[in-house]
């Protein structure tokens, strides 16, 4: 079967949203054809709440797949700095990337995002923190934060598919893009297939928008179609957990305390991510079976604990090409480790040399909020370099957060993020291929929600 459309998006995470959104806001009368291959808002439910257990949903996981990607089941902080979330404005320049979220800012706000501001007060306390952090040979960015909440991103984002579906943009869930429809060097636009009977959806304009889950593909499609491209970055992690009482002062005086070194003897760049005040830790199912964890943050609902990433950034150089491969690879043998569940281990116990045993999780002051987390040794499948980091890191960031680095410290395992594969384009988001444009994680120019939806907005300004 054939459909025609001006503008067809695949990935229907932040990026792709923001393109048809902003084309919307702009007047534009193109057809736009939005493929998803998971679901609605509306149909999107982990079962979690009520097994008490991840049971691995198939043929996708439902927290990463469905219209907004990973955005509606994510804690939903807005990072509202260009210093935060990726390279983009080393493309189109940091004042306008700044402009952008100012104006992408006010677009979350008409759809209900909470009006509130974190880190935007008690600025002697902020001069407090960052004192300590320059002493222990860290960065504190600077970074306004619009915390969403996991229960308010999706009503959020619902209203947004709404808005879309309304105005004349067909979303076609259920669909997965299998390859590009090329001829010579111009993208003339996709096959798509439910698994049932197959498509091709023709456009002028093909936008990949596929987010972190699709990364891996988008990489073999550029390899496989001569799209020009470089590894780039790949992270690699763990989840640490604490008493709330340890970070009470950063959560209340920042909120998110974006914290960034260089810890010898490596150097390689590590930093804090996603912190979440009062939140939850989660797991996360990629394709291949493969579980990594990531952490929530609701508005109403607390728990005892902070939790806050901690990533180790890669880069490799010639021969090797396969950043995204090389932690996926990480990734299953710790799962291996984990008997298919996420690693957790006492941060005391790493520095014993020992593994961590149930009992003494129950024990503990801290207590973990990912209850089917598997007890054990996240050194046996981390890499040298990458737990050498961490662990420097860790004792960096207890001078500016002291017991931070204490024995009942949680180190949860895998924390993965792919978008190490970067795709070369212009300033207006033109690949080689004509008509072919990339956005987002998958892209390899942003991170995280914000950044994603700044180059949608952008993007849908050049389409219209």
């Amino acid at each position: 079967m054939e459909m025609k459309s001006d503008v067809v998006i695949v990935g229907a995470g932040p990026a792709g949203i923001f393109t048809a959104l902003e084309m919307l806001r702009g007047g534009s009368r193109k057809n736009i054809i939005i493929v998803e291959k998971g679901q609605s808002v509306e149909k999107r439910s982990c079962p979690k709440h009520k097994t008490h257990k991840c049971v691995n949903c198939k043929p996708y996981c439902h927290i990463t797949t469905g219209f907004s990607g990973a955005g509606a089941f994510s804690d939903g902080k807005l990072s509202l700095s260009s210093e935060v979330g990726g390279d983009l404005p080393r493309l189109v320049g940091d004042a306008l990337v700044q402009e952008t979220i100012d104006y992408t800012d006010k677009i979350y706000l008409e759809f209900g995002a909470d009006e509130h501001i974190e880190g935007l007060e008690n600025t002697e306390e902020v001069k407090e923190i960052r004192k300590r952090a320059i002493r222990a040979g860290l960065k504190l960015v600077d970074c306004p934060i619009r915390h969403l909440g996991t229960e308010k991103a999706q009503s959020l984002y619902l209203a947004i598919e709404k808005h879309l579906q309304k105005n004349g943009v067909e979303i076609l869930f259920g669909y997965e893009c299998t390859n590009l429809l090329l001829s010579g060097a111009e993208c003339r636009g996709v096959v798509i297939s439910n698994g049932k009977e197959e498509r091709t959806v023709l456009a002028e304009h093909t936008v990949i928008a596929t987010g972190r889950r699709g990364a891996d593909w988008l990489e073999r499609i550029c390899a496989e179609h001569s799209i020009a491209h470089q590894p780039g970055t790949v992270d690699i992690g763990v989840r640490v957990e604490v008493r709330n009482e340890v970070m009470e002062t950063v959560n209340r005086v920042l909120y998110e305390s974006k914290l960034v070194g260089y810890p010898k003897p490596f150097k390689n760049k590590v930093r804090t991510f996603c912190q979440n005040p009062g939140g939850f830790v989660s797991q996360e199912n990629y394709d291949n079976d493969l579980a990594v964890v990531n952490g929530h943050s609701y508005k109403e609902l607390k728990s005892n604990n902070t939790n806050v990433a901690i990533l180790c950034s890669h880069n490799f150089s010639e021969p090797f090409n396969q950043p995204i491969s090389y932690a996926q690879k990480v990734g299953e043998l710790t799962n291996m480790l984990g008997a298919g569940h996420i690693m957790v281990q006492r941060f005391g116990d790493i520095l014993d040399g020992k593994r961590t045993w149930q009992k003494e999780l129950e024990q503990s002051n801290v207590r973990p909020t990912l209850p089917d987390a598997v007890a054990g040794d996240i050194t046996a499948a981390m890499p040298y370099r990458a737990m050498t980091n961490i662990i420097g890191f860790i004792q960096a960031v207890d001078e500016v957060v002291p017991g931070f680095a204490s024995t009942e410290t949680l180190l949860y395992s895998p924390e993965l993020k792919f978008y190490s594969n970067r795709v070369k384009m212009d300033t207006d988001f033109n690949t080689n291929v004509k008509g072919l444009h990339c956005l987002g994680d998958s892209s390899g120019w942003t991170r995280g929600l914000m950044m994603a939806s700044v180059m949608g907005v952008l993007m849908g300004r050049k389409l219209i």
